[in-house]
């Protein structure tokens, strides 16, 4: 097992565009999600977390900072790295770093087969299944 270095980075650094480019991997070419779909204006302001293994950008995620609540998205962990912890680890420091400024209410919109990453975390679905415009069913959920 590789250590896991999981850092905030800004919006296209070298770091931040090797996330984007997993994005594109996983969502756009693997799940066949429109690029339109994909990638938005959110990404400009956002807070973006890569986790870094064996040199490489292999996870990241979104922070996207609202008056309601903290939106996380864009989770996404490579695929020869699935399966070892890694986007719970990165929703973690996600969700500490928001603690830290003072934030306890948290938001996503989850692949309806990935509701346990999620849960375990203490997020609970609500809501009917929506397809987002990508062809996968998802649920909102929300921490209380």
């Amino acid at each position: 097992m590789h250590d896991i270095t999981l850092v905030t980075v800004p919006v296209f650094s070298t770091l931040a565009n090797a996330g984007f480019a997993l994005r594109r991997e996983v969502f756009v070419i693997e799940q066949q999600i429109p690029e339109a779909e994909e990638f938005d204006a959110d990404d400009l302001t956002a807070t973006h977390v890569v986790a870094i293994a064996a040199g490489n950008v292999v996870g990241t995620l979104r922070i996207i900072w609202t008056d309601e609540h903290v939106k996380l998205g864009r989770v996404v962990v490579s695929q020869l790295w699935r399966g070892q912890g890694i986007s719970t680890r990165l929703l973690r420091f996600a969700m500490d770093l928001a603690r830290d400024r003072g934030e306890t209410r948290f938001y996503l919109t989850a692949q309806h087969d990935k509701l346990g990453v999620y849960e375990k975390l203490g997020f609970v679905a609500f809501g009917e299944p929506f397809d987002d415009g990508s062809g996968i069913l998802h649920l909102k959920m929300k921490t209380y």
